[in-house]
């Protein structure tokens, strides 16, 4: 259906030529009507998709492409009449049929680039600005609108398959999980309601039936103080539930924070399962490096900030110095070798690296390079050696040159990766705790 409202759409937009050629006396007004008519009908004649936002952002997205296509035709259209001589018919202006096209143009485009650029959640800001900043470039905006095209059909397409198998498989309820998860974030973070440290994921875990809770400790503190606040949490959620045991999924310093919880705060009798996501179970060697290197002043000016920062933000006690030492592989090492496996806990962790630092968002882009001269490959911010911890271990990656960075595997950037989905790698992860009996 585009392709005939391209061509019908071109016709419109070149009614004078349509009118020489034809003898038909179409008129401006009518012409304009036409192209309202086009732009009415590609919006409504498709089948809606799962959600208004995506069927809009499809409307926007298809009236992109019949902008393309009709500005790529009349282009050709320009070429042969000028090869041909029409143009010296004199009821043939090439400036007035020029104009025209140029409105008819304008109108489709901005039509849809509106839509697309308030329902599309990929294009991010990048994109947004590239738009807006190639506009008036000639050819190098054809090849930025190609680029969206591409960004929002694949946006499209993937959201709306993961709607569709949600919707699907709902009855299964293949999250609720005989215990409830329990999510616990990592350093310099915050269990925020406007800005979920976890993105997208528990939505869709919800969807899929899942029960969920988060730690709500504090954002930077030491691993030992963490866990203490991790420990009041999951007494209270067992003793105001009646679940007995919780789930813990952690990311990062949270995957510490909860191994010390359980092994050395009897937080193993209420729990069934430990899942760690890109924890550092034996630390950064970078930090090592970075702070016996740092000036001790400057350290100390910039944990006193932090701290008064965090407290204005519901931190009671916050402890940046604490939480970064935790995090050297001196310390870490020397915590891994107290914290045993708790018997009776299914214990199992995840890693994933940058394959290359373009292929990180800020700031891990930057850090990657520098972490690799300490650490090896890494995430961004810890290397692979690191993360393997439990009964059983997995590494995430990706074909290319993109990877998986430290903030990909909570969705930080809500950023769709060609062959990783990583709120189905958390809908997965919870179901085969299920399947486990947890």
């Amino acid at each position: 259906m585009l392709i005939i409202y391209s061509l019908f759409y071109t016709v419109i937009s070149n009614y004078r030529i349509f009118r020489t050629v034809t003898g038909i006396p179409l008129k401006f007004g009518a012409a304009l009507l036409l192209a309202l008519v086009v732009i009415v009908l590609s919006s409504f004649t498709s089948k809606p998709l799962e959600t208004k936002s995506l069927t809009k952002l499809r409307h926007g997205r298809n009236q992109l492409i019949i902008f393309l296509n009709t500005a790529v035709l009349s282009f050709l259209i320009f070429i042969i009449c000028l090869l041909i001589g029409i143009w010296k018919k004199s009821e043939f202006p090439l400036i007035t049929n020029s104009l025209n096209v140029l409105l008819f143009c304008t109108l489709i485009f901005w039509n849809g680039i509106i839509r697309v650029y308030i329902h599309s959640k990929q294009l991010g800001i990048k994109w947004r600005v590239i738009g807006i900043a190639a506009g008036m470039i000639p050819f190098v905006h054809l090849w930025v609108l190609d680029k969206i095209l591409i960004i929002t059909g694949r946006e499209i397409e993937f959201e709306n398959m993961r709607l569709v198998r949600d919707r699907e498989r709902a009855p299964e309820q293949i999250c609720r999980t005989k215990y409830p998860i329990l999510l616990v974030h990592g350093v310099f973070f915050r269990d925020y309601t406007y800005f979920n440290y976890w993105r997208r994921i528990p939505k869709a875990l919800e969807k899929n039936g899942a029960v969920l809770y988060y730690g709500q400790h504090q954002s930077a503190a030491s691993v030992e103080d963490s866990a203490k606040e991790l420990a009041a949490r999951i007494l209270d959620i067992v003793n105001t539930t009646g679940c007995e045991k919780v789930n813990i999924i952690a990311h990062s310093k949270g995957g510490l924070d909860a191994r010390y919880a359980i092994s050395m705060l009897g937080m193993d009798k209420y729990t069934a399962s430990l899942s760690t996501v890109c924890a550092p179970h034996r630390g950064c060697e970078f930090a090592d490096w970075l702070l016996h290197k740092v000036d001790p002043g400057f350290l100390d000016g910039v944990a006193a900030n932090y701290n008064s920062v965090l407290k204005k933000l519901g931190d009671k006690n916050p402890d940046f110095k604490s939480a970064v030492w935790d995090l050297t592989s001196e310390k870490a090492s020397a915590l891994d070798s107290i914290m045993n496996d708790p018997p009776g806990v299914f214990c199992q962790s995840f890693g994933s690296k940058l394959n290359v630092s373009e292929g990180g968002r800020f700031p891990l882009n930057l850090t990657h390079k520098f972490v690799d001269l300490f650490d090896g490959e890494n995430d961004g911010l810890v290397g692979c050696n690191s993360f393997s911890w439990g009964s059983k271990y997995t590494f995430l990656t990706v074909n290319g040159i993109r990877g998986i960075s430290h903030g990909d595997t909570i969705d930080l950037n809500m950023e769709n990766i060609d062959g990783f989905d990583v709120r189905e790698f958390y809908v997965q992860m919870v179901k085969d705790l299920k399947d486990r009996g947890y």
